[in-house]
């Protein structure tokens, strides 16, 4: 049995297509963190089915907990704390994540702690390392469903300042993935081909929005794959006609477009603000255009270990050891909310 002096927390994620729970003590030591992935239930789609991912998450939620619990050496009777990802996501995804907290809440009579899900990917520079970033931080989600860019006066205190207006650029990579015939998902595969393809082969288009906007948009660069690709309509080519080092050109083209909008945006945030680093959190984090392109900013940047770049409830279960010390608690009556509560005002 593990023994702690400090906040022993489980924490638990749905909001999507990944089933996950974690136990984490100090906000930071990770003791276990399993992940039940659903990648091949969606694959075939080219997406995620959110009727099938909450199925899966039905499935999957209560022998995640078990061997996460089982792997950090330790028992229910242990906890501090339960947290939940209660906020953003799949409505039919996060219900079952958070009837599972909220019962164990009660059948424990442990403490409910509420986590916004962009929050905690913010949050998860910090796990294993212990190291804050310096503030005050622009920080930067990006991910399947998030292209988002914020102001953190700390790690508590989180401002929202621009967000995408169409698809977030993890969306873009798996439709560009689709288009090229690279399969689901599509991140980690046009990152892989990115590295033997020309980035300068394809002009493709960069949407900056205004001068000063911090704003996003990437379905005109998606469009503007699909008509290199397949031709404009009435002139429909198969993407077979291209060869594996076209592919890989079109894939490089495609991420330096989406990797050199995201610097510039950050790089204006840093100049419309005070901030002393950049922290980015989300699956695209691990993406490695960004994080050579991120590498000579005049501000440090932090990124989370890869094991903390996707869909985890470690990050959630950390961010949560910051709401136990302030005693802020949920009730047993909280609501599963598919948006995050930053909002542009």
């Amino acid at each position: 049995m593990v023994n702690h002096a400090m906040p022993l927390i489980l924490g638990i994620e749905s909001t999507c297509d990944e089933t996950a729970a974690a136990v984490v003590v100090d906000g930071y030591r990770v003791l276990s963190n399993v992940i039940a992935s659903q990648i091949d239930l969606h694959a075939k789609y080219q997406g995620v089915v959110p009727e099938i991912a909450s199925r899966a998450h039905i499935e999957n939620i209560l022998p995640v907990i078990r061997e996460a619990i089982h792997n950090a050496n330790t028992s229910l009777d242990q906890l501090d704390a339960i947290a939940v990802a209660h906020r953003p996501g799949l409505i039919g995804s996060l219900l079952i994540g958070v009837t599972a907290a909220k019962t164990l809440a009660f059948a424990l009579n442990k403490p409910l702690i509420a986590v916004d899900h962009v929050h905690a990917h913010l949050y998860s520079v910090v796990l294993e390392t212990n190291i804050v970033p310096p503030m005050p931080a622009v920080g930067l989600v990006v991910s399947g469903g998030h292209t988002a860019l914020y102001h953190l006066q700390d790690l508590t205190t989180v401002r929202l300042v621009g967000s995408t207006l169409d698809d977030a650029v993890g969306e873009a990579y798996d439709k560009v993935a689709s288009i090229l015939g690279l399969g689901y998902p599509g991140g980690p595969v046009i990152d892989r081909l990115a590295a033997t393809g020309d980035p300068k082969a394809v002009p493709f288009p960069r949407s900056m929005l205004g001068r000063q906007s911090l704003d996003f948009s990437f379905s005109g660069l998606k469009t503007a794959v699909l008509y290199h690709v397949r031709g404009y309509q009435g002139r429909q080519r198969p993407v077979t006609s291209l060869s594996p080092q076209k592919i890989a050109d079109v894939a490089a083209s495609f991420q330096a477009a989406s990797i050199d909008v995201l610097s510039r945006k950050l790089h204006r945030a840093l100049s419309q603000t005070n901030a002393k680093s950049v922290i980015i959190g989300g699956g695209v984090s691990a993406n490695r255009g960004l994080r050579l392109a991120t590498a000579q900013f005049p501000v440090p940047v932090f990124f989370p270990l890869p094991a903390y770049c996707t869909d985890n409830a470690a990050m959630s279960a950390g961010l949560a050891h910051l709401a136990f010390l302030r005693r802020d608690f949920a009730s047993l009556d909280l609501d599963a909310i598919t948006y995050s509560r930053f909002r542009l005002t």
